[in-house]
């Protein structure tokens, strides 16, 4: 999702205009991908990084796949462990 966000930057002057278009859709995605709090939380930091211009190069969907990544990993039971 990242990359379709940094897609629109590829034709001179189209970026920005794109981005009018781009962010509600952008963070309805990001809602449906992650849901929850989180998700809604992110949605609207994700439409104000979107529409704010000079901050499309945060890749917000991929820090939240890492946030999301680390953190089951970071809750999983541990088979093996020391006693």
């Amino acid at each position: 999702m990242d990359l379709i966000g940094y897609a629109s930057y590829a034709i001179p002057f189209f970026g920005e205009i794109s981005d009018i278009l781009w962010a509600p859709l952008s963070a309805i995605i990001f809602f449906l991908s992650f849901g929850g709090w989180k998700g809604a939380l992110g949605s609207i930091g994700n439409l104000v990084e979107e529409i704010l211009p000079g901050t499309d190069f945060i890749p917000s969907f991929t820090i939240m796949w890492f946030v999301q990544g680390y953190r089951k990993n970071f809750n999983a039971p541990q088979r093996f462990y020391k006693r």
